[in-house]
């Protein structure tokens, strides 16, 4: 009884009639509206946890950290080209890993945080809030600055407090940070992780729920229910207080829809330009929306990845290609988006880039053009179906 009424509130607060099939460009607001190069980068895949259910390219009991120095040269080279591209505003989002392992971690943001050219700078990063409270209020104090803070605060049943955990998440929101939870979804413990996510969600804290991928980052495992799916798509509703808003107004922008007290971080227009909005990229997931070959991506254009070990420089997590380089040897980003060669995006980093279809009528699945322009509904609902019954 108590879990069917909190799914009717959920749907109250969430609407999700989104026709996916019909849109022909997406991204994240302040990608598409504005002059922001973004930037994921593991710093390192060593972390102080060890979860079952991690996978195994990201996590390593080895602290494989470069020097201070390499890593600010690489921030400079990233801007640098990204100018080159027409960017003038910077997001940089580290992970690892986990970040705070890094010993100099706090000096290497003062020193991205030292840019008098940049009009906006924000930071993100996925942690699993490990440290303790003196050293995020050592971190608050180093990111004041910045025009936006942001953590995805990963929840790790098998290591973390939910107190502590919680006490935390509070006491960076009351200095301004927005602060998300990641949790994923292991589908076995399905219930006992949701009841949990409920509970931060009613202290006020966002929650996401994460669909849990295989060990390759791939696809999404098997054993969920439709119930289970259907809680994951609807989520849980983002919110944030309204004092958080005064950290845009420096920003030209109107990424935020501000609408019931949520932040819709994704904007999606369909092949008619009608505009949709989604607050969290994870729930193209859980909806099943990933699949971008051949449309025409901005990853490697207006964004990459810095990944260890070795030190590629990629389009994305997700992106097949080969490298765009290494902060060892080099690296040159693409002056112009590019088609994506990619079956699948399960990295929610990867999703809330730009995307395109090339195709104008918006009808190929594929972006390319495949001749339907002048189907009539029923034989391109025809079509379609045929298509995703063979994907």
């Amino acid at each position: 009884m108590i879990l069917l009424g909190w799914k009717r509130l959920i749907k109250m607060q969430t609407n999700f009639d989104i026709p996916f099939k019909n849109i022909v460009e997406f991204g994240q607001q302040t990608m598409l509206d504005n002059k922001l190069f973004s930037v994921s980068w593991i710093l390192s895949r060593f972390c102080n946890y060890n979860c079952s259910y991690c996978w195994p390219y990201a996590h390593s009991n080895k602290a494989d950290h470069r020097p201070l120095e390499q890593y600010k040269q690489t921030i400079d080279e990233i801007k640098r080209q990204a100018r080159d591209n027409g960017f003038t505003d910077f997001h940089f989002s580290f992970s690892g890993g986990e970040p705070t392992a890094y010993k100099k971690f706090l000096e290497l943001i003062e020193y991205y945080n030292q840019d008098p050219d940049a009009s906006y700078q924000s930071i993100h990063m996925t942690t699993n809030l490990s440290p303790g409270m003196k050293w995020w209020e050592r971190w608050l104090d180093a990111t004041k600055q910045l025009s936006r803070r942001s953590i995805t605060a990963s929840f790790h049943h098998e290591f973390a407090n939910e107190q502590e955990f919680g006490d935390k998440i509070l006491m960076l929101t009351n200095h301004d940070v927005f602060v998300t939870i990641n949790q994923v979804m292991v589908p076995e413990l399905f219930d006992e992780l949701y009841a949990r996510c409920k509970r931060f969600h009613e202290r006020g804290i966002n929650v996401t729920l994460k669909p849990q991928s295989d060990p390759t980052a791939s696809f999404i495992v098997e054993g969920y229910t439709d119930e289970q799916k259907e809680l994951m798509q609807q989520g849980f509703p983002q919110q944030f207080p309204e004092k958080y808003y005064n950290n845009f107004d420096s920003f030209e922008s109107n990424w935020a829809d501000r609408i019931d007290n949520k932040i819709y971080q994704l904007k999606l227009i369909d092949n008619k330009k009608k505009e949709y909005y989604i607050d969290q990229a994870e729930r193209l997931n859980a909806f099943g929306f990933n699949k971008f070959q051949n449309w025409t991506c901005n990853a490697g254009f207006q964004s990459c990845i810095v990944r260890e070990p070795g030190g590629e420089v990629k389009r994305s997590y997700s992106c097949h290609d080969q490298p765009l380089g290494s902060i060892d040897e080099g690296f040159k980003l693409f002056n112009t988006p590019m088609p994506c060669i990619t079956p699948s995006c399960v990295s929610s980093a990867d999703s809330k880039i730009p995307k395109k279809k090339e195709c104008p009528c918006g009808r190929s699945p594929t972006g390319r053009c495949c001749g339907w322009h002048n189907l009539s509904e029923e034989d391109y609902k025809k079509k379609l179906e045929e298509y995703y019954a063979d994907v």
